[in-house]
């Protein structure tokens, strides 16, 4: 039979679990804008007495009051994992876009100051010099016009090294950062698995080691598992970079620090023995297989702007290789034969980075056809003294039209231009569908873990109404045992 000193035990297990759900309700409220916040949710039950008759003992079946079982955590570990992988592949998209981006604001195409336009007003410096070969005005405009191009060139070559050099500084950053992102998640592993041990709630701790690893996830591309003893194990793709609290670190690649280094003399392709740019574990040293941003950033050191720059060197070569060949085969203006126009250390294949205007003198151009010889080899003057054929200029008429031709360097310029433009395009419309996908499933994780101030609202007046509802049991109780005790048994004194 149940005991009246009992039912005092069943309103005070109301009050505790009331003011657990108070408790809890008032941090959700709290924390309605912290970042990476899992709401929190009091489960209570029912608790009960004896089931089993014990002798001399009987129950009623009454339960003895209430008690909070567990304060959940309301996270869904499947839309947990969805998440990682969408942000990992929006931040590779992302960075994509704007290297891409940057290579366009590099080339700066169509515009009036941009290489085509400096091609187109070389090739009319050169029908210039063909329509008056005698001007040095027009030479000296030739000259300087052909200059504005090899610089323009030499510019673009040193904006790519550049962004090479910057992205491969920031990824050893990263390196560092993910290091010390690994060593944190590791601790809070150490730190959850032992409370969790020991029955003590580590809500707060799993939200931060999630938000530490969803920061990997953008990062590399990481994903997780987690264990049934609370421990969390990351992987970074198919290597395990934490374990329980073993932490694998990484760096950037050894040996590999410039764009030219990247490359192959001839063909743009990285030398066999060459380790790519980018990532590698410390203990082993090999690469690692990671995406989201430096996975984006490792592939455009090895792939994005070296491909760039080939195309680059190839432009510069079919405009080095097209004017030589004409002035080779071309006369100054005192008649002696021509030379290269544009010079360089081209043994190495870098075009675009060393080519350079070879001529001074604005009389050293060589514009003019093949002079008129005598028997033993001297040119042949005319009645002025200047050897016939000099300064005709149709070297430099036919220069002129070189912009037409096939394979033309202005040819392979657009060619260049117009896979930067599609490539472009595609990356930054890949990133737009991919950050709407990474939206909607932040949305769903929203409405499963995220703080609804309405809803919380509507549970503190509930555990409010609770609270007072049990100190009204209580109050009641301890009035009837009052009366049980202080005043049964005076009737008839």
């Amino acid at each position: 039979m149940a005991s009246s000193f009992g039912s005092i035990n069943t309103a005070l297990t109301s009050l505790y679990a009331q003011r657990r759900g108070l408790d809890v309700t008032g941090q959700n409220i709290a924390n309605a804008n912290t970042e990476g916040y899992t709401r929190q949710r009091v489960d209570m039950q029912a608790a009960v007495g004896s089931v089993v008759p014990v002798r001399w003992a009987t129950t009623d079946g009454l339960g003895t009051g209430v008690e909070v079982n567990d304060v959940q955590r309301l996270r869904d570990q499947y839309l947990e994992n969805r998440g990682r992988t969408e942000h990992g592949n929006s931040a590779y998209l992302a960075n994509q876009a704007a290297t891409y981006n940057s290579l366009e604001d590099v080339f700066s195409e169509p515009g009036d100051t941009a290489l085509q336009a400096q091609l187109h007003d070389m090739w009319a410096a050169w029908g210039d010099v063909g329509d008056e070969p005698n001007s040095t005005a027009a030479r000296s405009a030739l000259l300087q016009q052909s200059r504005v191009v090899s610089d323009g060139i030499n510019s673009a070559y040193d904006a790519l090294d550049a962004q090479w050099s910057a992205n491969f500084s920031q990824l050893a950053k990263y390196a560092d950062e993910v290091n010390t992102t690994a060593g944190t998640i590791a601790q809070l592993n150490d730190s959850i698995v032992k409370a969790k041990a020991t029955g003590v709630v580590v809500n707060e701790l799993e939200d931060r080691r999630d938000v530490a690893v969803m920061k990997l996830s953008e990062l590399t591309g990481a994903t997780a598992q987690l264990r049934d003893n609370g421990s969390l194990d990351v992987f970074v793709g198919n290597a395990l970079v934490v374990t329980n609290t073993t932490v694998r670190k990484m760096t950037t690649t050894a040996g590999v620090s410039t764009m030219d280094g990247q490359r192959d003399l001839n063909d743009g392709t990285l030398p066999p023995t060459t380790k790519p740019a980018g990532l590698t574990w410390t203990d082993t040293g090999d690469v690692v297989q990671a995406g989201g941003t430096m996975g984006s950033m490792a592939d455009t050191m090895t792939s994005i702007l070296p491909d760039m720059a080939a195309k680059l060197d190839k432009v510069a070569k079919a405009l080095v290789t097209t004017v030589n060949a004409a002035t080779n085969g071309a006369y100054k203006a005192d008649g002696t034969a021509g030379g290269d126009f544009f010079t360089g250390d081209f043994s190495t294949g870098r075009y675009a980075r060393n080519m350079r205007v070879g001529i001074t003198s604005p009389a050293d151009v060589a514009v003019s056809g093949k002079n008129e010889t005598n028997p033993d080899g001297t040119p042949k003057l005319d009645a002025s003294g200047n050897p016939i054929g000099t300064n005709d200029g149709s070297v430099a008429t036919s220069l002129s039209g070189t912009a037409k031709t096939s394979g033309s360097p202005d040819n392979v310029y657009q060619g260049m231009i117009a896979d930067l433009g599609v490539n472009a395009q595609t990356s930054t419309r890949r990133s737009e569908i991919q950050a709407n996908v990474t939206d909607q499933v932040d949305a769903a994780r929203e409405a499963e873990s995220g703080v609804n101030l309405d809803e919380e609202m509507t549970n503190l007046l509930t555990y409010q109404r609770g609270y007072e509802a049990a100190s009204r049991v209580l109050t009641t109780i301890d009035s009837m045992l009052d009366q049980l005790i202080n005043r049964t048994g005076l009737v008839g004194r």
